[in-house]
């Protein structure tokens, strides 16, 4: 049809690829229920095309380009792969056309533009667009069969899945059970396992009171214990066992002990018959056998079996322990005995130098060992039953008495031997010697003790190691046989090796270290009985301090003792000695404080000078003191003895002129610095300072009446420049002291006392027994006394002291020097002092010719008065330093004086009072002379 519009091309679409087609969204319902057209062969030729007459519905709803998209888009996810053959037919019946054609747009109508051809083009292009339908069905096909087979194949995976699914549910499932009966069988096993741990127990609880039973039973003819009558009666025989079969008595000794723990804690015997113990024990003794322990109770019959069986494990250990007692209790005490009786103790004491070679050490070496394992014994039995159980007391009081009889026996074999020496000492070498040979011989003997202590109640474990120890640290070259007699624990000759010379020396570093290990010797009963020892020290020597009134020897002791506590409490086995060394120097500082008091009360602060005190300056002037040096030459000798005579002349020289200046002090300054240089380093600082500020405020005052008593002999610069010298003395020797010479003093007042008796007897309502603050006798108190406090500054005293002195002779001096001029500058001072020159014109002192001759009068005195001031300054002051800062302030009142007096004499006009030009020119020229030479 010409005259119809020509038919637009079809819409260009994307050929359908590998990926499929979207046959939902652009077939036909006709075509999409899987019909196909009769002619499924290309070749054949195509039907006559009728005129297309209806138009596509695109032609009114057109798809816009962002549909056409999402269209392709949803084509391209869902078409299924092509075969190759298919690919390959498609690009050979495609390759005619330039354009792709889609499913989409061959089952569109065409547009109409595309009728706007001639008819014969337009069946042509009928004809291809069947060949593309037939096509594209054609790959429709193979895709949907293609889908088709991946469904089957999802579906049989969703099945196997599925199955898998399955089993691992029925996995679960059975290891949930086995999880479930494994945990039953666990308790099952637990509780099994419970019930038999009960049923031991029970066993046991069972059996155990059978075993104690036997062992109190078996145990009694072994350590020597019947019990006869039913347990009535206990009877004390031989015992079969032996203290020195080790094994076999601490077996026995393990049963019985488990035996009164049994029977005292789960039986309950304690609470009926008490704790267990030693019937010989210091706690005993001390208690005066009032409380006996269970062993001593008697039988009673209404008693529990368990109670009666713990009153039998009683005497069985208290019969245990007797033969520990026997072996080293009663051994100690036998021995002690045999010495005293063959030595004749205590009434012939011992030499010192033969002390550690006699009985008393000997014989206790001898019995140390075998004490030494039964202790052991008791020790680690308590060690391992603790402190707190009840058959560990027996034990503690059983070492407590061993302890005890061991100190009392060395004590009384001792004493008299420690005595006698010191008194010995004393004799012979005073009390400084003394002091020190006391001290050193008790150093000594500390550490000879502690050795033996050790030997007897030391752990020989602990030992054995720091033996070895020290030892290697030592000398690495020592025999076998020397190491194993250390061993078996004869420290006695080791420490006798170290200390033997003195306590000073490195030894004894060692003997601490080979005590550090074992602390047994810090036992109170010990050192009690080395303090007890030590204590012959202070009691002789306090006894000669009594009697010492020498600062020097005090100091002497104090400082001796000092040195001798640093040695002892170098070590830690001579800390006894240590203690009674200190309470020896309190005694002695105590001692050294009263005397210096004593002294510088009577030589300080009731002093009463003599004239030769007084005697300045005579003394001063090459008079020898009493206590001077006189040096003797040896006649006879060579030359050599010549020069060394000459050499230590000359030193003698030095010092007598040292003690010339030192005997020219003022004697309570002497005393107050003697004792203070003395006591500075003896004494507490504390008490040094208190003792220095009562010195120096007492040495002041007596300066000072010193002066006064000068002022009248001798004059006043000797006064001045007596003062100014020993407060100068004073305050240099005090500066190394380093002492602030500052305190408080409190003082109690009782002014207001008679107001408060008053209003305390006036009072009807008094409240005597009030325990508040409203108590008569309490407000009495606070009412009528209270405390005054003060500060009291000595070294500022001292200062003022000194600044008063010297301002005094610089007045003095300016005086002095001017003679008439400085009466003359008052007279006119006191004449102008309404402001008024008028008056003092006319006074007679200011007449010009009384003027010239007072300056002539002054200054022809100047000479004099100078020579004289710089000789009493250089004899009295030997620093030129010190007399030039006292000089300069005389000069500048000197020069001031003139230049009033000069101001004074300008002020009278000549013509009046003889005054007139050359008369005024002669005065001040007469002043001016006379200031240029006291510059000068």
């Amino acid at each position: 049809m010409s005259s119809s519009k020509p038919l637009s091309a079809p819409p260009k679409m994307s050929i359908l690829s590998s990926r499929g087609v979207n046959s939902t969204s652009s077939m036909s319902p006709t075509r999409t229920s899987g019909s196909l057209p009769s002619n499924k062969n290309p070749a054949a030729p195509a039907p006559t095309r009728q005129p297309y007459s209806s138009p596509s519905y695109e032609t009114f709803a057109p798809r816009t380009a962002a549909q056409r998209e999402r269209m392709g888009r949803i084509a391209a996810l869902t078409a299924g792969p092509w075969s190759s053959a298919n690919n390959e037919e498609q690009k050979d019946s495609s390759s005619d056309f330039d354009e792709p054609v889609t499913l989409t747009s061959a089952m569109c109508p065409p547009k109409s533009s595309t009728y706007t051809s001639s008819s014969s083009n337009d069946s042509t292009i009928s004809s291809v667009t069947d060949q593309k339908i037939n096509n594209t069905l054609q790959h429709t096909i193979n895709a949907t069969q293609n889908l088709s087979t991946l469904i089957k194949h999802t579906a049989s995976l969703r099945l196997a899945l599925r199955a898998s699914i399955n089993i691992a549910n029925d996995v679960s499932e059975r290891h949930s059970d086995l999880l479930r009966h494994s945990g039953e069988l666990s308790a099952a096993a637990e509780r099994l396992q419970h019930e038999e741990q009960v049923l031991t127990r029970r066993a046991e609880e069972i059996g155990k009171p059978l075993k104690h039973y036997d062992a109190v039973d078996r145990i009694g003819p072994l350590v020597g214990v019947l019990f006869k009558e039913g347990g009535r009666v206990v009877v004390r025989g031989i015992a079969k066992l032996h203290v020195d079969n080790d094994e076999e008595f601490v077996r026995v000794l393990e049963e019985i002990d488990e035996a009164v723990e049994f029977f005292g804690e789960d039986g309950g015997g304690a609470e009926v018959f008490g704790r267990p113990g030693s019937g010989g024990s210091s706690s005993n003794n001390r208690r005066g056998g009032r409380e006996r322990t269970a062993s001593q109770q008697p039988f009673q019959a209404t008693a529990s079996g368990s109670a009666e069986y713990y009153r039998r494990a009683c005497a069985l250990q208290d019969a245990a322990l007797e033969l520990l007692r026997v072996g080293v209790a009663d051994r100690i005490s036998q021995t002690s005995s045999q010495i005293q009786d063959a030595l004749k103790l205590p009434k012939v004491p011992i030499a010192a130098d033969k002390l550690e070679a006699s009985l008393v050490y000997t014989r206790f070496h001898g019995i140390s060992r075998r004490s030494n394992a039964l202790i052991n014994i008791a020790r680690k039995r308590v060690e391992t039953l603790g402190s707190g159980s009840l058959a560990a007391s027996s034990y503690e009081d059983f070492l407590t008495l061993c302890r005890n009889t061991y100190c009392g026996a060395r004590e009384t074999l001792l004493t008299t031997t420690i005595r006698s020496h010191m008194d010995i000492l004393k004799e012979r070498h005073g009390l400084v010697g003394m002091t020190r040979l006391a001290s050193v011989f008790l150093i000594r003997l500390c550490t000879v003790e502690t050795a033996l202590y050790l030997d007897f109640f030391g752990d020989p474990d602990k030992r054995r190691q720091t033996t070895k120890k020290v030892k290697g640290a030592t000398s690495d070259g020592d025999d076998e046989k020397e190491a194993e007699e250390n061993e078996v624990g004869d420290d006695a000759s080791t420490f006798k090796r170290l200390g033997s010379s003195s306590s000073h020396q490195p030894g004894t570093a060692i003997t601490s270290h080979i005590l550090s290990e074992d602390a047994t010797y810090r036992d109170a009963e010990f050192q009690s009985m080395l303090g007890s020892l030590c204590s012959a020290l202070h009691r002789t020597i306090r006894r000669g301090l009594v009697s010492v009134l020498d600062l020097d020897v005090l100091c002497q002791v104090v400082s001796v003792l000092r040195e001798e506590r640093s040695a002892a409490n170098s070590t830690s086995t001579t800390l006894a000695a240590a203690r009674a060394v200190s309470g020896v120097i309190q005694d002695a500082q105590e001692r050294l404080i009263f005397c210096a008091n004593t002294s510088l009360h009577k030589e300080v602060v009731r002093f009463k000078p003599t004239s030769a005190d007084l005697n300045y300056p005579g003394k001063l002037l090459g008079e020898k003191p009493k206590a001077a040096i006189i040096i003797e030459g040896e006649e006879g000798t060579g030359g050599a003895t010549k020069k060394a005579g000459k050499e230590e002349a000359e030193i003698n020289d030095a010092v007598a002129a040292q003690l010339r200046v030192y005997e020219s002090w003022f004697p309570p300054m002497r005393s107050v610095l003697r004792i203070l240089s003395k006591i500075f380093r003896v004494v507490e600082p504390r008490v040094f300072e208190d003792i220095a500020l009562s010195a120096v405020q007492a040495c002041t005052k007596s300066l000072k009446d010193g002066s006064s008593h000068i002022l009248r002999a001798s004059g006043q610069i000797h006064a001045d420049l007596f003062l100014v010298k020993h407060l100068l003395i004073l305050r240099e020797q005090l500066s190394p002291f380093d002492i602030q010479l500052r305190s408080v003093e409190r003082q109690l007042d009782f002014s207001e006392a008679g107001k408060a008796v008053s209003r305390f007897l006036a009072n009807r309502n008094r409240r005597l027994f009030s325990m508040s603050t409203e108590n008569a006798l309490v407000t009495l108190l606070r009412e009528g006394v209270s405390v005054q406090e003060s500060s009291v500054d000595s070294k500022r005293d001292l200062e003022d002291c000194l600044r008063s002195a010297c301002n005094d002779f610089i007045e003095h001096t300016t005086s002095s020097l001017l003679g008439p001029i400085s009466r003359f500058v008052d007279q006119c001072k006191n004449a102008s002092s309404d402001g008024s020159t008028d008056i003092l014109r006319k006074e007679s002192f200011m007449n010009g010719i009384v003027v010239k001759g007072m300056f002539g009068n002054a200054y022809d005195n100047l000479e004099s008065e100078l020579g004289n001031v710089s000789t009493q300054m250089k004899l009295y002051l030997e620093n030129s330093s010190t007399q030039s800062i006292l000089l300069k302030p005389v000069v500048r009142k000197i020069t001031r004086a003139l230049e009033e007096a000069r101001r004074f004499i300008d002020e009278v006009p000549n013509d009046e009072n003889d005054w007139d030009t050359e008369l005024r020119d002669e005065v001040l020229k007469s002043a001016s002379a006379f200031e240029t030479r006291v510059k000068g």
